[in-house]
C-alpha cells in the first residue's frame, strides 16, 4: 500500500491569491498542493485587458496573466487538482481535504477561494457579461472612456463606482430599486452633486439589451410597473460580492455576517494552522494585485507556522 502523502501546505483556490500563495510556498521548500476549482484563475479569467497589475506596461489579457502566474506556482513545484472541495475537517492534524470523493492531508492550509459578484440573475446579464457587463469600475472603466453606464444599486460601492466611472463615461446612471438609498449620506450627498450622475429610483433591471455588446438596458418603474428603454454602453453591478467560503461553516474557521473569513492573528484564521487570502477574506479591495499580495503574506505566515508547529 502506498504510504499517504500528507502536504506542508494545501492551497483551496486559484485565483491571484491562491496562485501566489503556492510560489511563495514552494519557493521555501514546502510540499505544496493547490486545489484549484473547476475554473481556475478565477474571476480574473473573465476579464479581458488588465492593465492595473504592475508589470506589465501595455497591459496583459486576464487569462494570459493567470496562466502565466500557474506556470510560474507550477515551476517551483505546486501541484495542482482541478476539482472542487466538497469539505474540509480542521479538527485535527492532519488536517483533511475531501475533493469529491477523494481525501487530501495536510499540515497547514490556505483558504484563496475568493468571491463572486452578486448578479441579477438574466440571462441577458450572463450572455454579455465581459461585453458590457462587469461588476468592477476600477477594473474596466478604463474602456468606457466617452461612453454612457449604468451603475445598479444603492450603497456606498454604488455611489463610490458611480463617482470613479465619471472620469471616464460622459452620463453615468444609477439605478436603484429602493426609494431611499443605503449609502452613508456623505457618500451618497458626493455623487448627488456630480452633475455626471444621474439618479434613478425604484427602478428594475428587467434585461440586457444587445448581441455582441450592451446597447441598452429594458427597466420598470417598480411602482408603476411602467417599462422603458435606456440607451447605454456598460452595466457596472454594486449590489455586493459572495464569498465562497459555503464549504467552511461548522469547520471551526470564523466568518462574519457576509461570508468573509476573519482573522485571528495576521492571516491566521481562528484555526490555529489555517490561513486565508484574497477577496474570501477582503470585502472592500476586490483587486487581483491585492489578492496577489495577501497571498504572499498567507503563503510566509504558513511557512513561518510550520517552523514552530
Amino acid at each position: 500500500m502506498a504510504e499517504k502523502i500528507i502536504y506542508d501546505v494545501l492551497i483551496i483556490g486559484a485565483g491571484p491569491a491562491g496562485y501566489t500563495a503556492g510560489i511563495y510556498a514552494s519557493r521555501a521548500n514546502l510540499k505544496t498542493l493547490c486545489i484549484e476549482g473547476w475554473q481556475p484563475g478565477g474571476w480574473l479569467t473573465t476579464t479581458t485587458m488588465v492593465e492595473n497589475f504592475p508589470g506589465f506596461k501595455e497591459g496583459i489579457m486576464g487569462p494570459q496573466l493567470m496562466a502565466t502566474m500557474r506556470a510560474q506556482a507550477e515551476r517551483f513545484g505546486v501541484q495542482f487538482v482541478q476539482k472542487d472541495v466538497t469539505k474540509v475537517d480542521f479538527s485535527k492534524q492532519p488536517f483533511t481535504v475531501s475533493v469529491e470523493g477523494q481525501d487530501y492531508s495536510a499540515k497547514s492550509v490556505i483558504i484563496a477561494t475568493g468571491s463572486k459578484a452578486r448578479r441579477l440573475g438574466l440571462p441577458s446579464e450572463s450572455k454579455l457579461w465581459g461585453k458590457g457587463v462587469a461588476s468592477c469600475a476600477t477594473c474596466d472603466g478604463f474602456f468606457f472612456r466617452g461612453k454612457v453606464v449604468a451603475v445598479v444599486g444603492g450603497g456606498d460601492t454604488a455611489m463610490e463606482e458611480a463617482n470613479f466611472l465619471t472620469k471616464f463615461a460622459t452620463k453615468v446612471h444609477l439605478l436603484n430599486r429602493e426609494g431611499t438609498c443605503k449609502a452613508s449620506a456623505i457618500m451618497e450627498d458626493h455623487a448627488r452633486k456630480n452633475p455626471k450622475i444621474e439618479f434613478h429610483m425604484n427602478v428594475g433591471v428587467e434585461e440586457v439589451l444587445g448581441e455582441q455588446k450592451v446597447t441598452g438596458l429594458k427597466l420598470k418603474d417598480l411602482k408603476t410597473g411602467k417599462a422603458s428603454e435606456l440607451p447605454l454602453d456598460g452595466m457596472f453591478l454594486a449590489i455586493g460580492q459572495i464569498p465562497s467560503t459555503d464549504f467552511l461553516k461548522d469547520s471551526g474557521v470564523t466568518l462574519d455576517k457576509w461570508g468573509f473569513v476573519t482573522f485571528k492573528e495576521n492571516t491566521m484564521t481562528h484555526v490555529s494552522g489555517v490561513f486565508a487570502a484574497g477577496d474570501c477574506s477582503d470585502f472592500r479591495y476586490k483587486q487581483g494585485i491585492v489578492a496577489a499580495g495577501s497571498g504572499a503574506k498567507a503563503g510566509i505566515d504558513a511557512k513561518l507556522w510550520l517552523e514552530k508547529a
